[in-house]
This record gives structure tokens, C-alpha cells and sequence, in this order.
């Protein structure tokens, strides 16, 4: 007995109408249009506006007339549409504030958030830092070669002072944002016990495996790294060299959702958590949140409300006193824009990206 059902497939005449990039300084905006009328909306991250805007300009040409719901598909269109751009940074990073939007408008085109399209929701709650019981500290810009035994104490001291604020409930964790030289980290590591941190972040400059395996040999505690290994063929070497215990991939740097649910799927193959990496808006974190949401093996999250200029993003999560924040609401990423305070961001001078000056004390370029 056969039962014939007639099911309206609500996808499959909509197509992409414009794509419009709106420079905010250091972070830039996506929209993209529909014949639907329906809107969707990405963030791109530490990049010059001005690049990211004429990098998703040049991007459109692969899009508009296209499906936005075939989101696999316009990602391997754009990430492999020109054999000596594929990879790069500005390529990447752009390509997953577009990534976002097109979520962005599959979701609100089925009326559900979009964690519910990447498998349904795996926890009930999602945890976040920086929060009362959760906290990461840097290392006070970059350090030289190797330390003094006043700078590597400079350093254990603020681990210290973090534990005392959060107790021994608590988590502390230290971006050494790759401004800690080799054998600084090594000199640090004499310091820790392997319970001292949830874990450091950033202890090498990417790139090197081996110098990563000297790292691991040295240091007792939980090591994380992925801001910056994007895609999964960049985070490959790093999971199959067993040099991490935390993965940190960032929505915003890697190639947007449909990455970042790949390589959580890659480093669960591996056991390692993810705990990912987030200095965008609120636009660009409840992105994340949505892969978070649907990760069954995660940590914990970063997140900054000081990220969003006050009244541009309007998101529909919340912390509680614990550091765990709810679920995004509504369809789609479930983040609405102000379009007016948007343009008046994108006016503010003082937004304007510089590009950063980092210097060992002997005046030498230094890493940060």
C-alpha cells in the first residue's frame, strides 16, 4: 500500500537578489537579498573593511541568481572558484560572513533557528567566558625571546590573582597569543601544575608541528590553539600530530558554520573538544552558538558584549549567574539589525582599521 504525500519544497524558487558588504571599521557586515524578501546576515572579522567589502563584492559574481539554500554547494563554488586565491585569509574570512547570512535566510525560510538545521540541539545550555566563574588572561602584550625571572613571574601572578577571583570551582585560562616566545612558554610551564589552567592558548606561532610537540613535552596543562588553522585542512595536521587537548575554531576566521561544524566533527574523531574561538559582534557570536549548540563534544565558548556597538545587534540569548548562556531564539541565527545605528557606526572615524604595531623592547618586529 502506497501513501502518496505532496509535499511544497518552500526552497525552491527563491535566489539571491543583491549582496551588499557595510564597513564598520574593523569588523564588516553582509546582507544578502532575496526574491523571497527574506534577509540574511553575516559578520566578517579582523580584516580591513575596505578589503572585505570589495573581497565580497567580488564574491557576488558566484551567487546572486543562485539558491541560498544550497549552502554546501555555494561554499565549495566560492572557496574553490580560483585555483590562487583558495585559502587565504581574506578569501576565508570573508567567505564565512556570506557562509552565515545563507544560514541566516535557510533558517528564517523554515522558521527555525538554525542549530535546529545542524542536527537539533545537543545541550540545553551553552557555556561562556568571560563570566563570574570563568576567566582568561593575557601576557601584558609581547614578551622577548626567553624572560627574566620578574617577567616569567609577572605572568604566574596574574594566573594567581585570576584563581583567587574565580576559586577553586572556577576556570582560568591564558591566551599566550603567540607573543610568548618558545622558551618563555617553556619557562612558564616550570610553574604550572597541570590543574592550574583550563587551558593555554596560542603557545606557538602556527605553523610549525614540531615546534608544537616541544611545547606538549614541556607543559603540564591543557593546551588550545585553532583561531587561525582554518578550514579542515588546515586543523588535519594539528588533530593527527596529537599536539592539543583543545580545539578553538573560529566562526568568523575559518569558513563560517559549514566549516566549523566540520572540523568539530573531525576533532570529536580525535577527542578533542572545541572551545571556539570569538571576537566578533553579537552578529558573528550567536553564529558560533548555533554550531556550539549542535556540538556534542564542547567546552566552553568565548564571547564579549564590548565587541557590539550599543544598538546595532540585537541578539535573543542571555548569561546567567553561572556563565551559561541560553539557546538562540527565533529563526535563523535569531539576531536582528538596526540598520540605522549600522550606518552611523559605519560613519565613526574612529572605528577605522589600523593595522597593529607590535615591538620587542629592542625595537625588532614582534609577534602578538
Amino acid at each position: 500500500m502506497s501513501v502518496e504525500m505532496s509535499v511544497e519544497d518552500r526552497a525552491s524558487g527563491i535566489r539571491i537578489t543583491d549582496i551588499e558588504p557595510i564597513p564598520l571599521g574593523v569588523k564588516t557586515y553582509v546582507q544578502i537579498k532575496t526574491n523571497y524578501d527574506v534577509t540574511g546576515w553575516g559578520e566578517v572579522n579582523n580584516l580591513d573593511s575596505s578589503v572585505a567589502c570589495a573581497m565580497a563584492t567580488s564574491l557576488s559574481e558566484l551567487l546572486i541568481g543562485e539558491n541560498p539554500t544550497r549552502i554546501e554547494h555555494l561554499w565549495q563554488r566560492m572557496f574553490r572558484g580560483h585555483r590562487n586565491m583558495r585559502a587565504g585569509a581574506y578569501m576565508t574570512h570573508t567567505i564565512s560572513a556570506i557562509d552565515m547570512a545563507l544560514w541566516d535566510i535557510t533558517g528564517k525560510l523554515y522558521g527555525v533557528p538554525v542549530y535546529r538545521l545542524l542536527g537539533g540541539a545537543v545541550r540545553d545550555k551553552i557555556w561562556m567566558y568571560p563570566s563570574p566563574k570563568a576567566i582568561k588572561v593575557g601576557p601584558g602584550g609581547p614578551h622577548y625571546h626567553a624572560g627574566t625571572p620578574m617577567e616569567v613571574e609577572d605572568v604566574v601572578n596574574k594566573i594567581r590573582a585570576a584563581r583567587e577571583k574565580v576559586g577553586p570551582d572556577g576556570a582560568v585560562m591564558v591566551d599566550a597569543h603567540s607573543c610568548l616566545p618558545i622558551p618563555f612558554v617553556i619557562q612558564l610551564g616550570s610553574y604550572l601544575k597541570s590543574d592550574d589552567l583550563l587551558f593555554l592558548e596560542e603557545a606557538w606561532v602556527p605553523g610549525n608541528i614540531d615546534t608544537m610537540r616541544r611545547v606538549r613535552e614541556a607543559i603540564p596543562v591543557p593546551l588550545a590553539t585553532g583561531e587561525r588553522d582554518r578550514t579542515i585542512w588546515e586543523v588535519r595536521e594539528i588533530l593527527e600530530g596529537g599536539v592539543i587537548d583543545v580545539l578553538q575554531p573560529d566562526c568568523g576566521h575559518g569558513g563560517g558554520i559549514s566549516q566549523m561544524r566540520k572540523v568539530a566533527t573531525l576533532a570529536e574523531s580525535h577527542y578533542v573538544p572545541i572551545a571556539p574561538h570569538c571576537t566578533m559582534t553579537y552578529l558573528g557570536l550567536t553564529a558560533s552558538l548555533h554550531v556550539a549548540a549542535s556540538t556534542a563534544h564542547f567546552l566552553i565558548h568565548e564571547g564579549y558584549d564590548h565587541q557590539t556597538p550599543k544598538g546595532l545587534a540585537h541578539k535573543t540569548w542571555a548569561m546567567d549567574d553561572d556563565g551559561y548562556v541560553s539557546l538562540p531564539e527565533g529563526p535563523g541565527l535569531g539576531v536582528e539589525i538596526d540598520e540605522a545605528v549600522m550606518l552611523e557606526v559605519s560613519k565613526d572615524p574612529s572605528r577605522r582599521f589600523k593595522w597593529p604595531q607590535a615591538f620587542h623592547r629592542d625595537g625588532s618586529v614582534a609577534d602578538y
